[in-house]
């Protein structure tokens, strides 16, 4: 995710109006694959589940987060289910998926899942 320290921001403020959690999927711009030049994240594509493990704690290192994260199945299971790659934001509301955001990291909006929250946290009050 473009913004992991926002993300964590949103999820310590907002830690009581909901659940969160992030999926480690396929890597967007792997060094033997599109990759772009420069970027800090160097991480080739994923073999097998510790590799995916490995480039998922290497995120956590460089941006640690406070909601659990999980990892997306080989055959990329929730990539192909959420059409998730490179990134995505979701809000399920008891089994229901109530907003899709764009495809990131150029048409998400960390800002609209944040006033969903806000709206959804003073209905709860």
């Amino acid at each position: 995710m473009a913004n992991l320290k926002k993300f964590r921001e949103m999820t310590a403020e907002y830690s009581s109006v909901a659940d969160f959690i992030l999926i480690y999927i396929s890597e967007a711009h792997p060094t033997d694959g599109w990759a772009i030049e420069g970027n800090v994240f160097q991480v080739a594509n994923h073999k097998n589940m510790e590799e995916r493990e490995a480039a998922a704690r290497q995120m956590l290192e460089m941006e640690p987060q406070d909601c659990p994260v999980f990892l997306d199945k080989l055959d990329n299971e929730a990539n192909k289910k959420f059409a998730a790659l490179p990134e995505r934001l979701y809000i399920i509301l008891s089994g229901t998926v109530i907003y899709k955001g764009g495809q990131g990291p150029f048409s998400y909006s960390l800002e609209e899942v944040e006033d969903w929250l806000k709206t959804h946290q003073e209905t709860t009050q």
